[in-house]
């Protein structure tokens, strides 16, 4: 009966042996080693073997992290009080300098991040922050990336999302590109007249180098008149038909 108990005493410590010497490490991960604290290397992925309370792992996972920036509030170069949020993308590219050089590497970007944010913000003018988005999000993850390279982190893209606004200023913006539309309608309607002035001068030069086309233009105005199914005509009559009948009834002028 003891040999029994020994040889299942045996069994239970092989097997808790084996279960810590024993680990796998999945595709998108490695594992840092200490061996007695100290680094010895980088193993994985699959499976791997260690040595039973001796040897320790420290997973890290290579995949690309989508990190929230929280909406940060600065102060433009022109003086405009506004609150700028982004989303960082960064993985690990190194992870022995992830574990060895830096304690909590996310918690560091994420703080790096906010105070970038601030900081090119706040060097900016708040017409570059609304319509030059894609210079700050290259200057951002630039400036980002050279703090994170120590630590084995590659930071590949940082987009800002949303701007905030004061409510003063969303009026005061909206005022004006109200004033600027309607600047822009008096100089289209200002060129309309004045295209319209120059080919009215030409058909009036037309109209004055031949006579007949006077009266052309009356009898077309008569035929416009007469398909109109109205109470009322107005018959128009111009003064250069008259002038003859005029020039006739008064021969004194004519002497």
């Amino acid at each position: 009966m003891g040999t029994i108990l020994m040889y299942f005493a045996i069994g239970i410590v092989a097997i808790i042996i084996l279960t810590s010497a024993i680990k796998i490490i999945q595709e998108y991960e490695r594992g840092v080693i200490f061996r007695l604290g100290r680094y010895v290397g980088i193993r994985g992925p699959g499976l791997i073997l260690l040595i039973p309370f001796i040897e320790r792992r420290w997973k890290v996972d290579l995949r690309v992290v989508t990190m929230d920036v929280p909406a940060q509030e600065a102060i433009t170069r022109d003086n405009v009080t506004l609150k700028v949020d982004a989303v960082v993308y960064f993985r690990v590219v190194n992870a022995s300098d992830a574990v060895l050089k830096i304690e909590n590497y996310m918690k560091a970007t994420s703080l790096l991040a906010q105070t970038t944010l601030r900081n090119v913000v706040g060097q900016s003018e708040l017409d570059d922050v609304l319509a030059r988005r894609e210079k700050l999000n290259e200057r951002l993850q630039q400036m980002i990336d050279e703090g994170t390279e120590p630590w084995g982190i590659k930071v590949s893209m940082v987009e800002i999302r949303d701007v905030q606004l004061p409510d003063t200023m969303q009026r005061a913006m909206a005022a004006q590109a109200e004033a600027e539309r309607e600047r822009r309608a008096k100089v289209v309607h200002a060129e309309g007249e004045y295209q319209a002035a120059e080919k009215l001068a030409q058909a009036a030069n037309v109209i004055a180098a031949e006579p007949i086309a006077v009266q052309l233009r009356y009898l077309q105005t008569l035929v416009t008149i007469a398909t109109e199914r109205t109470n009322t005509i107005v018959f128009p009559l111009p003064i250069d038909v008259l002038t003859p009948l005029l020039t006739r009834s008064n021969p004194q002028q004519q002497k």
